[in-house]
């Protein structure tokens, strides 16, 4: 990371044109500068991962494009060349020196003189700001007097009436910590200043309607009040001084979109309302739209042809008609929920601007965002930009003027094999170990059995967090730096909430057990399980905050210790009893959210903050130093807002050379790898549809049936237990099981980090040991409803330390004490579990129980469609179904390979078929299903039940599914003796087939029958 690049990324002033910029090639710096302004093409760089030896499917990071500005050969990406035309057209204005040239009103022209050249007591307005006004400057006052700038607005309004019938829309893009509200006070000023002046002109007006998306926003915003002693236009110096009278002529109402939503004004019962409408229509108590606006802005309704100004309002859009565009058919699950909502939200904010346009008038809309493109759900291609966006200052721009923050994202690790670095995209490497639903609905979890990945990662971004906590304390700062926890769900985020700061848990053995919080610092309990005064780590809701409901049950209980230290607290300081009572829960903790990082105020201890999806857009707090997404990212928008809430800078005072120094953002679990420019899709070949089904009654006699397995029990001897250990008893703690322990972290730009697992201590072997005797005596070799047998913990602890010393294998800078996590502890213990119940095999036998309702599963009940590639299977008449559905082209050469075997009676691929076999990995319940099973001719008079596992490499997971099978299923069902007799049989080393792949299969095939067969003689 000596580049010049990564040295030193912070090459243009802020205050001044960018005039440099990297050189970007594939979306990767060439350590080239270039002397010119960067092109609006809307990407930004991200460092390639070091590792490019192969990859792991989706885990592959795509190449980001890149066109020149001339268009790509294939026609993917759409230009920018309007905007940039619109930036040029607007610099070459900029640059006239005689202000009488500029075209615009005095009172304009001395705004802009003000905004350009004024020495400003405090902070001055950047040029990203200034050019944004500019624009709608120069489109408003200029660009209808010019043949360039007619083109530019027939355009704009072609776009506006396609997409927002009678709505004239400007959308104006800034990077996330560029500074919105300053240019929404700069774009109030310069229309107020004019109409309070120049009361004739239509192009003016001093009424405004402020909507943001949420009321954290809405209450940031009232600085855009005259009225409000923090004012902008005072305090910032946005206006001359002989100006402030007039700004304070403007009217101005701010409000958050959800108050757009008619209400009910008399809350009726429905019986009672069927009651009173009797056979007549509907009883309406809902208000109407001219009621919903006298409510929302009575301020305003006396005016004409206000300006609305829209905040984040990429949130804001009318859905494309028609249904033209396919693009949202395949979203699924959460997708297709998380779509529903945002098109749920659109509509009420543009149907409120639209209702504001048919009673009032509105005379232009200014739309504000980082992102102003369409979203899935939207009818739109994702990723769209909002055709009426005419001015465009990207995070990349703000990156190379040192406006925001630079995040450093994972690009090595000490995993092999992997492209992606699995930090970098995190949930996709524990989604099926996390809860699907939400609180309510998640019933009883447990924070320690979070995926030991997860908690690795935890564990590493921790421990670069308690290094910057150390430099912010020596350094004097009086608030701590802020770590962030984006969650997917709510019962997610309890999880993480409890297992960082500590938690109660009510144990059915004893008392409520108190866990002390694994992250030291994090830690809303002392020692003893008391709560602190004032907590560290904060849980809130993003979403339900910034509506204004009432807060979720679930979530009411789960932050309920927070909410009444915060009451108590205010009490305290306003030395008032009573100063809490009118204050609802959310209200307090939008008061804590909004102070965190502010010295002396609620939120000014807070360390941690765990959240329900998003981060509170507009969240100003500019102390947050550490991001971790533990959630789905469907989109690279939504990254960049999320790691947007940690790029605000904490100090604006430039270096000696002009420059404003680099400041950090370190950032796990969120695939930043952004490029916004929309992809056309080429359209899709329609595919193949099989049926796959039961061929009936030619093949009734190539039936297989099947025990339905539910469980195991095994009664093992109440005097000495021994255990036999064999190769799969063998656990392997490695970098791709727990996550990686070594971890680089590098900026999109900037100084590279090491994060290691230095937190994590050793621990005594003879105590891990113990810790697993105990676990086993509690949990494997307990019945329920049962006292845990204790004596048997002397024995288990032995087994356990021959087990830690014959079978625990540490590589890649892993050790014992890692066992401390609860899915590890839980995968030894099946280990050893395994072990002793294949000791006593003999003598106390493994009993199978079956489903009571379902006990026999056949291939005579299937039938399904796919459009995955498939095998007939009618040449060789050897199977019941007539298809076999393929996971890899090599199952279809065992298919093959088995039809043609003397020996092979009939055979069937496990897909759709319902045969399954319990296991547990660690200590969750699974189930395993097999890739085959084939029925082998062994000279008996009934066939042998084989069962096929094809594998090319063994994870640890394969050990626990084969343990299972051979330690308990195979051996129950066997001893029912009624479904026939059973065997095992595992195909391994298929990756390393490099050639002669058929006739590898046929021989690996009949040496499995053949084995099998000799087995059973056996």
């Amino acid at each position: 990371m000596s580049d010049a690049f990564f040295a030193r990324p912070v090459i243009n002033s802020p205050y001044e044109c960018p005039a440099r910029h990297w050189e970007l090639e594939q979306g990767q710096p060439t350590q080239r500068v270039i002397e010119d302004r960067r092109r609006a093409e809307f990407v930004t760089p991200i460092p390639k991962p070091k590792k490019r030896q192969g990859s792991r499917g989706s885990d592959a990071q795509a190449d980001l494009g890149l066109d020149d500005g001339a268009g790509s050969a294939d026609g993917q990406y759409e230009l920018m060349s309007l905007i940039n035309e619109v930036r040029s057209l607007v610099s070459r204005w900029r640059a006239e020196p005689d202000q009488a040239q500029w075209g615009v009103s005095p009172e304009t022209a001395r705004l802009l003189a003000h905004w350009r050249q004024h020495d400003f007591a405090g902070p001055r307005p950047f040029f990203c700001q200034i050019e944004a006004v500019e624009t709608a400057i120069w489109l408003t006052e200029v660009a209808p007097h010019t043949a360039s700038g007619r083109k530019v607005l027939d355009y704009l309004a072609a776009a506006n009436a396609e997409a927002n019938p009678g709505l004239a829309r400007l959308a104006l893009k800034l990077a996330t910590g560029a500074g919105k509200t300053t240019v929404m006070a700069m774009l109030i000023a310069w229309q107020t200043v004019n109409a309070v002046r120049r009361p004739g002109s239509r192009l003016f007006s001093r009424g405004f309607l402020i909507v943001a998306p949420g009321l954290t926003i809405r209450d940031r915003l009232r600085v855009l009040l005259p009225s409000d002693g923090e004012n902008y236009y005072a305090t910032r110096e946005l206006v001359p001084a002989d100006m402030l009278d007039d700004i304070r002529r403007a009217k101005i109402v701010i409000t958050n979109y959800h108050a757009f939503q008619l209400r009910e004004r008399v809350e009726i019962a429905a019986g009672t309302r069927k009651f009173l409408a009797g056979r007549g229509p509907d009883i309406i108590t809902r208000e109407t739209p001219g009621q919903m606006m006298q409510r929302v802005m009575p301020d305003l309704m006396g005016m004409k042809n206000i300006v609305v100004l829209n905040d984040e309002a990429h949130h804001c859009y009318r859905e494309k008609p028609g249904d033209e565009d396919d693009a949202d058919d395949d979203l699924t699950g959460d997708d297709r929920k998380a779509a529903e909502r945002r098109r749920e939200a659109a509509r009420v904010w543009i149907s409120g601007i639209e209702t504001v346009a048919e009673k009032l008038g509105v005379s232009r809309v200014f739309d504000l965002s980082a992102t102003p493109f369409f979203l899935a759900g939207s009818g739109y291609r994702e990723g769209t930009l909002f055709p009426w966006t005419m001015s465009d200052f990207s995070l990349m721009d703000a990156i190379e003027c040192g406006i925001v923050k630079l995040p450093r994202v994972p690009v090595a690790e000490n995993l092999p094999g992997t492209e992606m670095p699995m930090y970098r995209d995190l949930w996709e490497n524990i989604r099926r170990d996390m809860p699907k639903k939400g609180r309510g609905t998640a019933g009883a979890l447990d924070p320690l059995k979070l995926p030991a990945r997860l908690q690795t990662a935890l564990f590493a971004l921790y421990g670069h967090y308690e290094k910057t906590f150390a430099l912010w304390q020596q350094a004097g700062i009086g608030v701590p730096p802020c770590f962030i926890v984006v969650c997917q769900n709510t019962a997610i985020s309890k999880l993480v909430h409890d297992y960082i700061a500590g938690f109660w848990q009510d144990d059915a053995d004893g008392p409520r057990r108190f866990t002390a919080g694994r992250l030291p610092l994090f830690r809303n309990f002392d020692d003893a399980g008391e709560p602190l005064a004032r907590p560290h780590t904060l849980l809130i809701d993003s979403e339900q905050l910034e509506s204004g409901e009432i807060l979720d049950k679930n979530f009411h209980e789960a932050a309920a210790p927070e909410l009444a230290r915060f009451r108590r607290e205010i009490v305290e300081r306003k030395r008032d009893a009573h100063a809490a009572d009118n204050l609802s829960d959310a209200d307090i903790l939008r008061e804590v959210m909004n102070t965190v990082g502010k010295p002396g105020t609620l939120g000014g201890g807070v360390r941690c903050v765990v959240s329900v999806s998003m981060l509170t857009e507009g969240w100003d707090a500019n102390t947050v130093t550490h991001v971790f997404g533990v959630r789905a990212f469907g989109t690279q928008l939504l990254c960049e807002q999320v790691i947007g809430r940690a790029l605000r800078r904490q100090s604006y005072d430039l270096a000696a050379d002009g420059l404003l120094p680099v400041e950090y953002a370190d950032v796990f679990g969120i695939p930043f790898d952004f490029t916004a420019k929309p992809v056309v899709a080429a359209p899709q070949e329609p595919r193949k549809i099989t049926v796959v089904k039961a061929v009936s009654p030619d093949r009734d006699h190539l039936e297989i049936r099947f025990p339905r397995v539910e469980g195991y029990r095994t009664e093992l001897p109440a005097e000495r237990i021994t255990a036999a250990f064999t190769e799969d008893s063998v656990l392997t703690l490695t970098p791709d099981l727990v996550g990686p322990t070594r971890v680089l972290n590098s900026g999109i730009v900037g100084e590279a980090a090491d994060l290691g697992l230095a937190t994590l201590t050793e621990a005594r072997p003879q105590a891990i040991a113990f810790q697993l005797a105990k676990r086993l005596a509690f949990t494997a070799f307990r019945d329920a409803g049962d006292a845990p047998k204790l004596h048997l913990v002397p024995h288990l602890k032995r087994i356990a330390a021959e087990w830690l010393s014959t079978c625990l294998d540490c590589k890649g800078g892993t050790s014992p004490a890692l066992l401390e996590y609860d899915q590890l502890a839980a995968m030894a213990c099946e280990r050893i579990t395994a072990a002793i119940t294949l000791a006593h095999s003999a003598t106390h036998p493994v009993k199978a129980i079956l489903d009571p309702y379902n006990p026999t599963g056949s291939t005579r009940h299937v039938r399904f469609t796919t459009t995955r590639e498939t095998f007939d299977t009618g040449p060789g008449n050897r199977c019941h179904l007539n298809a076999a559905v393929l996971d890899s082209g090599w199952e279809g050469e065992f298919c093959r390979a088995v039809e043609a075997h003397p020996r092979v009676q009939a055979y069937v691929k496990n897909h759709a078929l319902g045969f399954e076999v319990p296991y547990r990995t660690g200590s969750v319940a699974k189930r395993y299903r097999p890739d085959f099973l084939v029925l082998v001719d062994d000279g008996r008079p009934d066939p042998l039940h084989l069962v096929v596992e094809i594998k090319g490499f063994r994870r640890e997971d394969v050990k626990d599914k084969r343990n299972a099978m051979l330690g308990s299923w195979i051996p129950g069902v066997n001893r029912l003796g009624t479904h026939g007799r059973w065997a095992f049989a595992e195909f391994r080393d298929v990756w390393e087939i490099e050639s002669g792949l058929a006739a590898a299969i046929t021989a690996a095939v009949a040496d499995l029958v053949a084995a099998a067969a000799g087995g059973s003689r056996a």
